[in-house]
């Protein structure tokens, strides 16, 4: 799978050492082995064939950083809701809506997945909750929440338990802030990350029939509680985000659809907790494997700007999402590469943070970058994620909270060791065992 090892500089002079290049026509991103460790893979696909086509996959992924922004920046030419479609449930598609539509309530597309001019009409209605500001006014609560987690874990940690950074922490976490933005007062984390795997599994291009089935009876639940939600709040409104949009009037005085705003709901529990749980376990596992950074952090924990630009570029180092899918709407060209109408391309944000003619010494985490805020982590363009700055407040007061009252965090596995989950679209890991001591 790979050759020889190579170490070159890079445009600006910085040596990248332990490189290996992959034989790109024996491997292909559904590779477990290339899921757990793809840098290489990436590396090559940028050196070689930036626009490569995965045979597996069927699909073109596009690795370049430049390349990347291009294609976000064009939605009209690089379709959202045309990729995100054609990557749902693909090979079972017609059998999994049948189910949803039998089980479910309906099958309601993702309607924040769409195109302009529909996209701007919903994106304008969101974009509103999820306001840096607003979010800035939620601090005190998700410190609250974040802070009473710590100290549940650390009191484990303290009796000698090992502490699984995942299911114990991240995933807890992000569930319960977003399920308290939403106002759903009662709920079983257990099943939100069930359905939260299942969402996923959809748009990840790893599952068989029979998981797809076992998925698709997953986001059923999903969808009758979101409908039971719903008419709750259709006749006793509370302030939260899910009766925001039960009731929510549009610029032209309508309201949204009854599969939109499902599709909203479903969007935000589901998005509001897997990737932003996955930079949580990467945090973790950076702070395992790099002590001296751990104390760094430790010693500037009271100091915002520094904060700030951690988050930056821990988004940047290990982005929590993959890649996620666009289609050509005509044929065009792009990173020198003919493409044809309907091309299903894969832009893979996780190696345009990793491209060192953008990002030097890429694999440095390196808080004085000039272009720290210039990562793709969220996307750009249109389709930027809508939950951005709630991401980032999650993950800094959880870098904050941690640093404060635990320390020697330590893995009990080699990072070698670790699994990943079985999808294209997020690099999650599956258990982060982890032990620590409280200061």
């Amino acid at each position: 799978m790979t050759t020889q090892e190579t170490q070159a500089p890079t445009s600006s002079g910085c040596p990248f050492t332990g490189r290996q290049k992959v034989a790109l026509e024996e491997t292909s991103l559904t590779d477990p082995i290339i899921q757990a460790n793809p840098r290489d893979f990436y590396w090559t696909m940028r050196t070689e064939d930036p626009v490569h086509y995965d045979e597996k996959l069927g699909m073109w992924l596009v690795t370049r950083y430049d390349d990347i922004v291009k294609v976000l920046r064009e939605p009209l030419l690089f379709s959202d809701k045309q990729g995100y479609e054609a990557q749902y449930a693909s090979g079972f598609f017609e059998e999994f809506k049948q189910i949803l539509e039998s089980q479910g309530g309906g099958y309601f597309p993702d309607v924040i997945k769409s195109d302009p001019p529909e996209h701007t009409r919903i994106r304008k209605l969101m974009d509103g909750a999820f306001s840096a500001h607003r979010v800035k006014t939620l601090e005190p609560g998700i410190t609250r929440i974040i802070a009473d987690l710590v100290d549940q874990i650390a009191d484990k940690a303290d009796k000698g338990e090992v502490i699984d950074g995942v299911r114990e922490f991240a995933i807890p976490l992000t569930i319960s802030v977003i399920c308290e933005q939403l106002g759903i007062d009662q709920f079983n984390g257990e099943k939100i990350s069930r359905w939260s795997e299942a969402i996923t599994a959809q748009i990840g291009r790893m599952q068989n029939r029979e998981e797809m089935v076992e998925n698709a009876k997953e986001i059923c639940d999903l969808q009758n509680f979101i409908t039971e939600q719903m008419q709750d709040r259709e006749v006793d409104p509370k302030e939260d985000m899910i009766s925001d949009l039960v009731h929510a009037e549009l610029d032209d005085g309508s309201k949204l659809t009854f599969g939109e705003a499902v599709s909203l709901v479903r969007a935000l529990i589901i998005a509001g907790n897997d990737t932003t749980a996955t930079a949580i376990t990467n945090l973790l596992l950076i702070l395992a494997t790099q002590p001296e950074l751990a104390q760094e952090l430790y010693d500037n924990v009271e100091d915002d700007k520094y904060l700030n630009r951690f988050v930056e570029e821990l988004l940047r180092f290990a982005p929590p999402v993959r890649g996620l899918a666009k289609m050509a709407t005509e044929d065009t060209e792009l990173g020198g590469q003919q493409l044809p109408k309907g091309a299903h391309l894969l832009v893979m944000y996780a190696s345009g943070n990793d491209d060192e003619e953008k990002f030097e010494c890429p694999r440095q985490f390196d808080m004085g970058r000039k272009n720290l805020g210039s990562h793709v982590a969220f996307g750009v363009g249109v389709h930027r994620c809508i939950g951005a700055s709630l991401a980032r407040m999650e993950i800094k007061v959880a870098a904050k909270e941690l640093i404060k009252k635990v320390h020697n965090i330590q893995l009990t596995v080699p990072v070698a060791e670790l699994k990943y989950q079985k999808t294209v679209a997020t690099h999650a890991i599956e258990a982060l065992p982890i032990t620590f001591t409280k200061r």
